[in-house]
């Protein structure tokens, strides 16, 4: 008999469940790897005893005997068979709650992502600290400039074309060029901004990127949200549990699934024939679809991930970051770090390290020597 890799993978519990199913887990982890030990010597003994019967069979020639020899090789499988159908029994039991585990896990980790995109730049931050025409200083130089212009030759902007950087850009240089400021005048004004204009000019568009591209995960994260839901509905419609994922875990009413399955489970048990083959067809079938689910997590995980290392690059590729450390604007540091921290929670906090490999095989599949 080979080593039961069934049985060691019983034993592993994800963390993070709800307190009912990891009770019920436990408790049916121990007893169907007790069942598993006493079953294996029961097979042995059994396949031994078939053994046996076959070389009797071979060299007996007493016809009385030999039916006697058929009836009990045919008893001892049917005996068999019976074995490994409650087996199989447990091991769907224990797939179908580890697979309700692996969605309450998924979920929680799919919420903490619409917190974190939730809380991430929105267009208006992005707005305010890519474009000079937000930061005091610049204003506070158009003011100047504007009160030392040749009020017959200059052009007052309107206030759409005011707060479009490069218009006003250009406005305001065309007016200090044509101001009575005298050029050390001058030099000291644009001494105060510089920083400023070369931090927006050249991470404007760099900064419009991650928002939008931070806008595309949020998308991606709803649509993940959705497909959870519907594949929890899917995963317990065959038990006939209704409540949707959003209010199971609102109410804690894991209790009250594992109840029902527990009810389904009873009747696929004393079902005989075709019906019984159904009924574990419906209760098998969301298991295979839950582990397409994670693949498709974690992709997505994946993808977020790199997204991440791609924007981080982009604010570390500002060159002239040291020189003009003390005229950033703090949310540009903010931001640099946000990013690090949610390129640690896409590698760790978000990625379902708990469910993959192959821990994840033997649960999902049952995995057992006996077959």
């Amino acid at each position: 008999m080979k080593p039961l890799l069934f049985a060691a993978a019983l034993f592993y519990l994800l963390p993070g469940a709800a307190n009912e199913l990891h009770t019920a887990v436990a408790e049916l982890n121990l007893t169907v790897e007790q069942r598993l030990q006493q079953s294996a010597f029961e097979l042995k003994r059994i396949n031994l005893e078939i053994d046996y019967i076959s070389r009797q069979l071979v060299v007996e020639t007493n016809n009385q005997t030999i039916i006697q020899y058929l009836k009990a090789n045919e008893l001892l499988r049917l005996k068999k068979k019976r074995l490994l159908a409650e087996l199989q029994f447990d091991i769907s039991k224990i797939r179908y709650l580890k697979g309700v585990q692996i969605i309450r896990l998924l979920y929680e980790k799919v919420l903490s992502l619409d917190h974190h995109f939730a809380s991430v730049r929105t267009l208006g931050e992005i707005h305010k600290i890519s474009n000079p025409t937000q930061y005091a200083e610049y204003q506070k130089l158009r003011d100047y400039i504007s009160s030392k212009r040749d009020k017959k030759n200059n052009v007052d902007l309107s206030t759409v074309l005011a707060t479009n950087p490069l218009v006003s850009l250009v406005n305001t240089f065309t007016n200090m060029i044509s101001s009575n400021l005298n050029k050390e005048e001058k030099e000291k004004e644009l001494a105060n901004i510089e920083c400023i204009l070369d931090f927006t000019l050249r991470m404007q568009n760099d900064l419009n990127t991650i928002y939008f591209e931070t806008a595309y995960l949020t998308t991606s994260n709803s649509r993940i949200k959705q497909e959870i839901e519907v594949l929890f509905k899917d995963y317990t419609k065959p038990v006939n549990y209704s409540e949707t994922l959003e209010k199971c875990r609102a109410n804690d009413d894991w209790d009250t699934l594992t109840q029902k399955m527990e009810e389904y489970l009873g009747k696929m048990k004393s079902a005989q024939g075709s019906a019984q083959y159904k009924m574990q067809v419906n209760i098998e079938f969301p298991v295979d679809r839950l582990l397409q689910f994670i693949n498709q997590y974690n992709v997505f995980i994946d993808q977020g991930g790199k997204f991440y290392e791609k924007f981080r690059i982009i604010l570390n590729s500002y060159e002239n970051a040291q020189r003009c450390e003390t005229k950033l604007p703090s949310e540009f540091q903010k931001m640099r770090a946000d990013i690090d921290v949610a390129i640690n929670k896409f590698n760790v906090a978000y990625k379902p390290v708990e469910i993959n490999g192959s821990k994840m095989k033997e649960i999902l599949y049952g995995l057992n020597e006996f077959e």
